[in-house]
Order: structure tokens, then sequence, then C-alpha cells
């Protein structure tokens, strides 16, 4: 597992049939700053959605990923889903927003 600020990655075994590929690599955008979490570099990754769900595939041997208040960290080749931090008030669970 691999955390980038509000953003959590997990190997999983593989895309869901019928996901969707994604025209980019952001793996979120913060609603307040506009900085995103994503792949440096395009060509080393691929952005996958089904049913709301996010999924990383790593096509080259790493993607580095980046964002403008945080550490970059290295993601090794493999299919990892992807999932954007949540946090509990007493009415309801929110997206965190950057």
């Amino acid at each position: 597992m691999w955390r980038h600020g509000d953003v959590l990655i997990a190997a999983v075994a593989g895309i869901p049939q019928g996901a969707k590929e994604r025209p980019d690599v952001i793996l979120a955008r913060g609603e307040t700053t506009g900085h995103m979490h994503r792949v440096e570099v395009p060509a080393t990754a691929e952005l996958w959605e089904c049913k709301g769900q996010l999924y990383m595939k790593v096509i080259a041997e790493s993607a580095r990923l980046v964002h403008e208040e945080h550490n970059p960290i290295v993601i090794p080749r493999g299919i990892y889903r992807v999932w954007k931090q949540r946090e509990y008030t007493p009415t309801k669970i929110v997206p965190v927003r950057d």
C-alpha cells in the first residue's frame, strides 16, 4: 500500500471487466488549490474507471506520482486500486478537500 497525501493506492489482481480507460493520468484534483495527484510521465501508466472506482495500471517499470504539496512517490509495475480519502462528520462521510 502507498499513501500520497489524501490518496491511497493498493495492489489488486486486475482491472474489472467493463472498466473504461480515462484520457488522463490524474488520480485526484484539489478542489481548493487546484493541485493534482498525477502520474508525472503519462506514458508510464494508464487510469481506468469502473462503477465510480479508479484503477491504475503501471505499464512501465515504475511510475512516479507527484503533487505540489507532497514528496513524489514511485509505484512499481502492477495494477492498483486508487481511493481518495474521506472523513467522518457527525452527519455524513465526505471527501477530503485539498
